[in-house]
């Protein structure tokens, strides 16, 4: 994965590509995934960073949405937790089973979820992480010594699958490119091309980085671009309805204190009508989510002072260590790309998250909704859909059972560099390099060879891209990340080349954007 190599390919090879992608989130991310794997020639463009938007700020699970079985979208459930199923099969590195408790409160409780999270059990088959089971307010205060006693009467146990989403994102960037597809960051694209019937037959971009205009040609452009769909429907028809209703989700980062132990806690009824998460994830503990309807999208949405209450006030009632604002360690704030209702009055946790592909009259296909979890089968579905709408002979998919980029079984998640799964010895060998094994940070475990790898073969272009997505500083620990940038700033000159003024330039910009990740 490296970015000139890229840029020269895609300016040199003057061919029809037979899938141009726009957006280089998880959506666009699996539809490049599949499309390479079938042996289709394929061109990803990010306009900013891989997962820059949605896909990095994540609840940070795999599962099949307890919820949506609560609203009876069995179909929903039934495909997501056996996409969770195999993506702890194929990325083992990244993607591991974790189990959840809910507290209850009286007999009712205790009966309603046992029963709803067997079916949930039924509905992976052979695909399943756990069996649910009820168990008693003893060892449910065992299994979770933060608990509040006073607000249970019981646990049910049931077990969903927890990932890293962007370490996922960059992986299988990586398999695509083993398989011939060109990704490029930091490429925007700024219009469609047109062939004498209004088909759409390429696009328009510029490498923000050379400042250099570029067009190529497609046979099936793809809008991948999650919340900024309407946009790019925007291009292609100036009066094109709005398709996308953007919700915000919010989570808080904890230390491991707030949640000392290995079980997540899943508190299914909050003010808002949604559930509230906390989940161990890197020796943190993940709080959220919220939903709060945004009128307009952005790349970096931030937290409303009454999502951060909500959130703080919720996991008060439930733990015994009560936690403050001052104990955050970082707050981040995502927009989910739900579809939008044609009715009045929709409630956001309402609008079902199952992925729809609109086509539009000049062929350009549009994905919206989805998550993480279907991220493959929703590549899997808009490659189905081209090959039929193009006549294309069907190949079936590649990508069930297809092993990501550092696949490794049996790993060690008290081991710092566990999620370079089989990179690992590589960065390990880096590491031995003069300075290479150098610490940049104790308490977050991440050291200079670090930098010089997510360069070489990640394509992190700027401090932001390490600290926030190649490692995930920025969620973990805002501020220490802020007094890691200076030396990450370093590096990442003396490899890309740049001067000074830049390593200045990308502090001050990186300070910039981690202050609103700051309580």
């Amino acid at each position: 994965m490296e970015r000139n190599e890229m840029i020269d390919r895609v300016s040199s090879e003057n061919k029809m590509y037979d899938f141009i992608i726009i957006g280089g989130g998880a959506t666009g991310i699996g539809i490049a995934l599949e499309a390479s794997a079938r042996g289709y020639s394929v061109v990803l463009l990010e306009k900013s960073d891989f997962t820059k938007s949605t896909s990095s700020k994540s609840t940070k699970l795999v599962h099949g949405g307890v919820r949506y079985l609560a609203q009876g979208d069995v179909g929903l459930v039934r495909e997501a937790v056996v996409e969770r199923g195999l993506l702890t099969q194929n990325a083992p590195h990244l993607v591991k089973s974790q189990s959840f408790i809910i507290p209850t409160h009286g007999l009712f409780d205790e009966l309603q979820y046992t029963v709803g999270l067997t079916l949930y059990d039924l509905l992976a088959g052979k695909y399943s992480l756990g069996r649910s089971r009820r168990i008693s307010k003893s060892k449910t205060l065992k299994r979770i010594s933060t608990i509040n006693s006073k607000k249970i009467s019981a646990g049910v146990v049931y077990f969903d699958g927890q990932f890293d989403d962007t370490r996922l994102a960059i992986n299988t960037l990586q398999t695509a490119v083993g398989n011939g597809a060109i990704v490029i960051n930091y490429c925007d694209v700024n219009g469609l091309i047109k062939d004498d019937n209004g088909i759409v037959s390429g696009v328009k971009f510029t490498d923000q980085e050379a400042g250099k205009d570029y067009e190529i040609k497609g046979k099936q452009v793809v809008n991948a671009t999650g919340v900024f769909a309407d946009d790019v429907l925007m291009m292609d028809s100036p009066n094109a309805e709005k398709t996308i209703a953007p919700s915000q989700g919010v989570h808080l980062v904890l230390d491991k204190s707030f949640l000392p132990d290995n079980d997540a806690i899943m508190i299914p009824k909050t003010d808002d009508g949604r559930v509230l998460f906390l989940v161990p994830w890197h020796n943190r503990v993940v709080v959220g989510t919220t939903d709060t309807p945004i009128e307009k999208e952005s790349l970096e949405p931030i937290a409303l002072e009454e999502e951060i209450e909500f959130i703080l006030k919720t996991a008060a009632r439930y733990l015994t260590k009560a936690p403050k604002r001052t104990d955050v360690l970082s707050v981040f704030a995502g927009l989910r790309p739900l579809a939008a209702s044609k009715g009045k009055g929709n409630k956001t946790k309402e609008i079902s998250r199952s992925h729809k592909i609109f086509e539009s009259k000049s062929g350009l296909l549009t994905m919206v909704g989805g998550k993480w979890t279907t991220y493959r089968k929703m590549g899997e579905d808009l490659v189905d859909k081209t090959e039929k709408r193009n006549g294309w002979s069907h190949i079936e998919t590649k990508t069930k059972h297809m092993r990501i980029k550092g696949y490794k079984e049996d790993v060690d998640y008290n081991n710092p560099l566990y999620f370079y799964g089989s990179d690992e010895d590589a960065i390990l060998k880096l590491s031995k390099e003069k300075g290479m094994s150098e610490s940049i940070s104790t308490s977050l475990d991440v050291i200079n060879a670090q930098v010089v790898w997510a360069v070489k073969h990640e394509m992190a272009r700027t401090v932001e891209d390490f600290l926030a997505r190649r490692t995930r500083c920025q969620l973990l620990d805002a501020i220490e990340s802020i007094k890691m940038a200076p030396q990450v700033a370093k590096i990442m000159a003396a490899e890309l080349k740049q001067d000074e003024a830049w390593e200045k330039k990308q502090v001050g910009d990186y300070i910039e954007v981690t202050s609103n990740y700051i309580l």
